[in-house]
């Protein structure tokens, strides 16, 4: 059974394990005290989730504003990445409690994860998450994540947690993901501009879906907007995950936006293999090759990608490496497992198979990319 309708994130039988993501600007109010009215509110209908035999999944900003006003920092805590990282320090601990207390009221377990964007990035770390999060669920807790802000950098971060979460219900093989915002929904322009219409379904995150988004958060305390959301959906869709985004600022929000029939879903690719779905969430690619047209074409029909179709390397990366294949107009058609180092890939390129022994000096593989360690996108 497929989901088609926002209604269909919340029944069991067709989203059996969600995750829902709580944004700081509702968990935390304007002067860095957590709204626990409203929370008590949201973990009642976790715990009625629960209680229909739904598993949920709580991937929770808020760490840095409540370490932030603990720590009497200004700026929410954002001023600087030491100020971030300090401040999440101190949230973590009062998040987790928070949370742990909430859910132990419906007699509910919460089990704390911190990822970093290495540990879905990285094939061994992110098998290791996704282990760790299937046992969590089959022992009956409910797993509450957010990025490790304590000692990510802007290097090692995902930056929102829209994208984690969608990381994360790929990794927990999820179903649906529910983004809980300070919007309910997807606009075809700025939504304060006259005339502006919600969007209520999106059957694939294209250009011109991508227009419509305003980036940025209006509160001042999160670090997403729209354009992080939609990352988020294109992520979800390619694992075959459907997203929803819903206006969380009512008490219930789930069950508000429900009764009010807003919010916009995006419904997903359908189910692709473990492999190409974790290769076409990926955040991160060490390098690019490009392709003439002849190449674009037949990776389209689902061939390998072949040095002889291969115009440029850009980076440097390593054999097994993820990179990025760039077509002739300088769209990106896909990312895969490169077979070769960026050196290697240089000389092979332009030159047919049965040339790369004499250029290599040794037995050749069968492809730049194999076909069965591509994604196209």
């Amino acid at each position: 059974m497929s989901i088609s309708a926002l209604s269909d994130l919340i029944d069991p039988a067709k989203c059996p394990r969600l995750v829902l993501k709580v944004g700081s600007a509702l968990l935390v109010g304007v002067d860095g005290a957590p709204r626990r009215d409203w929370l008590a509110a949201l973990v009642a209908e976790i715990a009625a989730a629960r209680g229909r035999g739904q598993e949920v999944l709580v991937v929770s900003s808020g760490a840095i504003a409540l370490g932030a006003r603990r720590l009497g920092m200004d700026k929410g805590g954002r001023g600087s990445l030491s100020d971030a990282q300090a401040a999440a320090s101190v949230g973590q601990i009062a998040l987790a409690g928070l949370w742990a207390e909430l859910l132990g009221q419906h007699g509910l377990i919460a089990a704390q994860i911190l990822l970093t964007l290495d540990d879905l990035e990285d094939r061994r770390r992110y098998l290791n998450a996704t282990a760790t999060l299937g046992r969590l669920l089959s022992a009956g807790a409910v797993p509450v994540i957010n990025e490790n802000d304590s000692v990510a950098t802007n290097e090692i971060r995902f930056g929102d947690n829209d994208r984690l979460a969608a990381r994360v219900a790929q990794a927990a093989e999820a179903k649906g993901v529910l983004l809980l915002s300070d919007i309910d929904g997807l606009y075809d322009r700025d939504p304060r501009a006259p005339g502006a219409q919600r969007v209520p379904l999106v059957r694939g995150v294209t250009a011109e879906i991508h227009a419509m988004a305003t980036g940025g958060s209006s509160s001042g305390l999160g670090s997403g907007g729209m354009t992080s959301k939609l990352q988020a959906a294109e992520i979800a869709e390619l694992a075959g995950i459907a997203l929803g985004i819903v206006d969380g600022r009512p008490e219930s929000p789930i069950g508000h936006a429900l009764g009010e029939g807003s919010g916009t879903l995006f419904l997903s690719r359908g189910k692709r293999r473990a492999r190409k779905a974790w290769l076409g969430g990926r955040m991160r690619v060490k390098g690019s090759v490009h392709v003439d047209a002849g190449a674009a074409k037949a990776l389209a029909r689902g061939s390998s990608l072949l040095a002889a179709g291969v115009t440029a390397v850009d980076g440097a990366f390593e054999r097994g490496d993820v990179i990025a294949v760039i077509g002739p107009a300088g769209a990106v058609l896909g990312r895969g497992l490169s077979e070769y180092d960026s050196a290697d890939c240089a000389l092979l390129l332009g030159h047919s198979s049965h040339k790369h022994a004499g250029i290599l000096g040794y037995a050749p593989r069968s492809a730049i990319i194999h076909r069965d360690q591509m994604v196209m996108l």
